[in-house]
């Protein structure tokens, strides 16, 4: 094995912060080991309130598994009415901010009566049922969480697409889904402009089944209404304000919603998720990962459209009775202190969001982070892609104030809930920079070679899970061979997750990022994030991205894309010091040919960057799909970078 990044990780850094009780990794290995049975995930659902308590954990023929199979239970019940029970009718359920910083506040009674109308109408005035299919594509605002809550009352799957993207992939997945009835907004704020959906929603369904489309008001312009769609005001506005849905008593294994990922090749798969399963899993990432307390105020800062706000914005934390923060802007908009100033103003206290938010507010200036008192938080976690050990390092020290617990969860769609992390609210073992803990109760995992052996600590291998786990995919929807082909095929029995990681000594999993994003040069495989860890680890690099590109005397070589810190300037010989860096961190083999800087990577929504996009500069071949694309003004600036580095070398 070459030296890589994997042996320069800090595998043997173990810290600590007073108020918090701490673990050894062989304590934690010895009780987790005590939860890797069927009974231990049945005691765990015998927790949530169940129309019908189930007394099996799973059956079926695998891996089409049915969790909980002789249960009886309702995901909007658990979230709503069983609040209501426990006396929270009035406690806030929601602090809202706009981008234009208008604010709302939503009771948990209020969101019950909002629910309740809203199931309501869509049940008696669109005439949905049970086991129908209704798609979302709305943005960040509170009748959003809402929707979903009235549609899974009544039992109708809906199938979200992020409002981030355009007509074709919001078309492609209406067709697939079959739905019927689309929910969507007028639109939404993004840096200070106005995003209008009716364009997008009219492209994508002139030829499809809709038959009808629901419109709730944020901006209050446009849609003139032609007669399939509908204001979601008008189509409740004389429901009675007492009106009560009886939840529809679901079976256990009944489908919640249908969530697509989407890959860099392939059509987009449509992953159907359970409804007690995944409760179930939410119930006990909540509590363990999370640790919320009725005092907490919890902020995810990812968009719903993905499955972390499925996840751990409505379902999760709602189903706890939490009081929850949702801010409709960006990171750095309209002022990178901005989420500093949320997090004081409403005294955050358990803060979760991405590493690539994290790079982007490194580069400013610290004084963003110290005028604000940041003193409320007491637990970070990071979720979406690995974490280099500078930004950890930042994230501890400078927003956590070296006092919380900074955690790295690993998890994807597919799994519904988190799979591994730090777990202060069940056992906590010392953190190490960069990594993402160990495996949850109940869950074990593993790092394989490529024949399916086990990887030594320390060595770079395949992350799998090697049992079954309570939201765990029912299927790809209609395609469930594709479902068994892609998870349980690769290395047969455990569910193959697509990513690189290595277990160190202690026991801890790091995961490297996925097993695709590799560059193979004279016979090493590399993982991008080696060497991107590399040079973010440099002082003055803010953010940075690695593709290979083909070279025929080593087969690929790789290019680095580099975000500089404000007030550091690009040279040469900065461009030399970095390749220094690399050399010395990573090994000789992994020094980039070129290093280009940029003000901005091409991303999703959801902040993954886009690295087929910069490959595809870089090799002239066709860009492809960019609807999920944030800003189609990074890949002008890269195919500038592009003309101007073939001039330089005479190409």
């Amino acid at each position: 094995m070459p030296e890589t990044e994997e042996k320069k990780l800090p595998f043997d850094e173990k810290i600590t912060v007073e108020k918090w009780k701490f673990v050894s990794p062989e304590e934690y290995k010895s009780k987790h080991k005590e939860t890797i049975k069927e009974s231990f995930w049945l005691s765990i659902a015998s927790e949530l309130d169940w129309f019908k308590k189930p007394q099996k954990a799973y059956e079926g023929k695998f891996p089409f598994l049915k969790w909980f199979p002789d249960g009886k239970i309702n995901a909007s019940y658990l979230c709503l009415d069983v609040q209501i029970k426990k006396g929270k009718k009035d406690k806030i359920a929601l602090l809202w901010i706009g981008e234009d910083k208008k604010e709302r506040t939503l009771t948990y009674n209020d969101f019950f009566k909002l629910v309740n109308s809203l199931s309501f109408a869509f049940k008696n005035r669109l005439g949905l049922k049970k086991g129908d299919i209704a798609t979302i594509y709305m943005p960040m605002i509170p009748e959003l969480p809402a929707t979903m809550l009235a549609l899974s009352r009544i039992g109708v799957i809906f199938s979200f697409v992020f409002s981030g993207f355009g007509s074709q992939a919001l078309k492609d997945r209406i067709d697939d889904s079959g739905s019927k009835i689309i929910i969507t907004a007028d639109g939404f704020l993004r840096r200070g402009k106005k995003i209008y959906l009716q364009k997008n929603v009219e492209s994508a369904t002139s030829n499809s089944n809709i038959e009808k489309t629901v419109v709730f008001r944020r901006l209050g312009e446009g849609w003139l209404k032609d007669k399939k769609d509908i204001f979601a005001d008008d189509l409740i506005k004389d429901v009675p304000s007492d009106v009560f849905v009886e939840p529809e008593e679901m079976n256990s294994y009944d489908p919640l919603f249908i969530l697509y990922t989407s890959g860099t090749t392939g059509k987009p798969k449509g992953i159907v998720r359970d409804t007690g399963g995944y409760m179930t899993i939410l119930w006990a990432t909540v509590k363990w990962v999370f640790d919320i307390k009725d005092e907490d105020i919890f902020w995810c800062t990812a968009d719903i459209g993905w499955i972390t706000g499925h996840s751990y914005i409505v379902f999760g934390p709602m189903m706890v009775g939490a009081t929850q923060v949702m801010y409709e802007g960006t990171p750095d908009y309209p002022h990178p202190g901005i989420w500093w100033e949320i997090i004081e103003k409403y005294k955050v206290s358990i803060f979760y969001t991405s590493p690539t938010a994290i790079r982007l507010l490194m580069k400013y200036p610290e004084e963003n982070v110290e005028k604000y008192n940041l003193d409320s938080l007491r637990i970070l976690h990071s979720v979406g892609e690995p974490i280099n050990p500078e930004a950890w390092r930042w994230f501890f020290n400078k927003i956590g104030k070296r006092k919380c617990v900074a955690g790295s969860t690993w998890w994807m769609t597919e799994t519904g809930g988190i799979i591994i992390s730090h777990t202060p609210g069940w056992e906590l073992i010392p953190m190490k920079p960069g990594t993402n803990g160990m495996p949850i109760p109940g869950v074990s995992v593993s790092v394989r070679r490529q024949d399916g052996s086990y990887a030594e600590p320390g060595e770079k291998g395949f992350l799998v899970i090697d049992n079954p786990f309570p939201g765990m995919p029912l299927t790809i929807w209609k395609d469930d061979r594709r479902y068994e082909e892609t998870y349980w095929k690769r290395f047969e029995g455990v569910f193959y997750t697509g990513d690189f990681a290595v277990q160190d000594q202690d026991g801890y999993i790091w995961v490297l990022g996925r097993a695709d994003e590799v560059i193979k040069t004279a016979g090493h495989r590399l993982g991008t994030y080696e060497i991107e860890s590399a040079l973010t680890g440099y002082e003055g690099v803010a953010e940075s991205a690695v593709v290979g590109i083909e070279d025929k005397e080593k087969g690929e070589i790789p290019i680095a894309f580099v975000i500089l810190k404000e007030g550091v300037s690009p040279s040469d010989t900065l461009k030399e010091k970095l390749k220094e860096q690399v050399r010395k961190v990573v090994g000789p083999i992994a020094v980039p040919k070129d290093i280009v800087f940029i003000s901005k990577l091409p991303k999703t929504r959801s902040g993954k960057i886009m690295r087929r996009l910069l490959k595809a500069v870089f090799t002239e071949a066709k860009i492809g799909d960019i609807t999920t694309l944030e800003d189609e003004a990074s890949i002008e600036e890269i195919e500038k970078a592009y003309r101007e580095l073939k001039k330089e070398l005479g190409k």
